[in-house]
């Protein structure tokens, strides 16, 4: 139901996520991002209760590896779950259960992972690897190319109807946080549409809330 590219910037440390699924609101269940910690792609049958639980393995100091082993464990049906994850030193830990649906795969690369289940065919994944390998810019543009990679390389087996992008930075907030929870087609494209609007005005919404007498002017009425 769902395929994904997790990813860390060697230049800046951010980390990222950028997911599809036929179901609705993937965004909502299945990334977890914490700042200075890693990024969790929790999918197939979905646990979301697992991201959080990596999270805080990481940052107690368990390796990816470790906090997969832990948290699927802990909470049993382990064979129902894929789980993609990079910290943030760069280092991925990646988990398919036996129970993963469809034609599923996930595939480590440099500083990212990716994984899938109902796929049209396993050659999506390495086609996510590669593009986020070799694409330029930001993590966020990164992640994205690596998504829509995956997309044009045949995707899910089905239509995919949501997708998502987060990335987080030095703060504790997600620097992006873009959801497309529904479209009847092409949810990647409308995500995308959205990246290249939000793009512009990241600096400036970062930039509101460090330091207000420097922000720029909010372009609505009333506003001087």
């Amino acid at each position: 139901m769902t395929f994904s590219i997790v990813g860390r910037c060697a230049e800046t440390g951010q980390l990222g996520i950028a997911i599809s699924s036929s179901s609705i609101a993937v965004g909502a269940r299945c990334p977890w991002l914490r700042a200075g910690v890693g990024a969790v792609a929790s999918q197939n049958i979905t646990l979301p209760a697992l991201g959080p639980q990596i999270l805080d393995e990481l940052a107690a100091g368990s390796t990816p590896g470790q906090a997969l082993d832990h948290a699927l464990t802990r909470n049993g049906y382990s064979q129902y779950r894929q789980v993609a994850v990079v910290d943030a030193q760069g280092r991925t830990g990646v988990f398919s259960g036996n129970h993963a649906l469809g034609t599923h795969n996930a595939l480590a690369g440099e500083q990212c992972v990716a994984a899938g289940n109902l796929l049209a065919s396993a050659e999506v994944i390495a086609a996510m690897v590669a593009a986020f390998e070799g694409a330029e810019g930001c993590l966020a543009a990164r992640l994205m190319s690596a998504l829509q990679a995956g997309q044009d390389a045949g995707g899910e087996a089905g239509v995919v109807h949501s997708a998502a992008l987060s990335v987080v930075g030095e703060l504790t907030w997600p620097i992006v946080d873009l959801r497309v929870d529904w479209a009847d087609e092409n949810p990647i494209g409308e995500l995308g549409k959205l990246w290249l609007a939000y793009e512009p005005q990241l600096q400036d919404y970062l930039t509101r809330a460090l330091d207000p007498t420097q922000a720029p002017s909010y372009g609505v009425p009333g506003d001087e």
